[in-house]
């Protein structure tokens, strides 16, 4: 999987850290914190997403832990991401809350698929419609949504030319008994977002809620 990179801001794209902190080092947390990353352990997700711990940043908050995940088909890579939690125990005003979930999701598109004026807005509405079809409470949502194209010349000039999206998100989720948010369902929701991105089709039957990106590039190798 790609490594994410990024700008550190409020949370919505502090992504430059990411090979800093230890991924297992929830021992000494809070409690709260550390029911939260339990159930980010130990979620059950569709089987084309392949997820792992990476390195998380530890200059966005006190503790923090992070996921990496790929969208994956016969050995192909739709889509990529990472998915970072972030807790301060006193709190935080522009978080208003004590957690947050900050996310980069990524894949290749048809530049006529990029070249959608609506596509942002599409993508944006595909994050807060995850969060809001499994009924969670958040707040303080912010980020960005990113179009990219290369154009190749000279000695690369066969290669075709490639357009990307890009989503990098933040929001708070609200806390529940103990203090703590449902980070499993959360989880599952921003894996909701990252197969989407990734054109597959809903995971539950019936559901035609989802919309897919059918001009998307072809898969890219691992």
């Amino acid at each position: 999987m790609a490594a994410a990179q990024g700008q550190p801001t409020d949370g919505a794209g502090g992504m430059d850290d990411a090979e800093e902190g230890d991924p297992n080092g929830t021992e000494t947390a809070p409690l709260p914190f550390r029911t939260a990353v339990d159930a980010l352990r130990t979620a059950r997700l569709r089987p084309e997403i392949e997820i792992e711990p990476t390195r998380p940043p530890q200059r966005l908050a006190p503790f923090t832990y992070a996921l990496e995940a790929a969208v994956v088909q016969e050995d192909e890579d739709l889509a990529d991401g990472r998915l970072v939690l972030l807790h301060d125990p006193a709190g935080h005003d522009a978080w208003q809350g004590s957690f947050r979930l900050v996310t980069l999701v990524r894949a290749e598109l048809e530049p006529e698929m990029a070249a959608d004026p609506l596509l942002p807005e599409v993508c944006w509405s595909w994050l807060t419609g995850a969060l809001q079809s499994r009924g969670l409470a958040y707040g303080e949502p912010s980020g960005t949504v990113t179009r990219a194209s290369s154009h190749y010349f000279g000695g690369l000039a066969a290669r075709p030319a490639a357009s990307q999206i890009e989503i990098r998100a933040s929001w708070t989720p609200r806390e529940g008994v103990g203090g703590v948010p449902d980070t499993a369902a959360h989880l599952a929701s921003w894996c909701d977002l990252l197969s989407q991105v990734a054109g597959l089709p809903p995971a539950a039957p019936g559901d035609t809620s989802v919309v897919t990106l059918p001009q998307r590039r072809g898969p890219q190798s691992r």
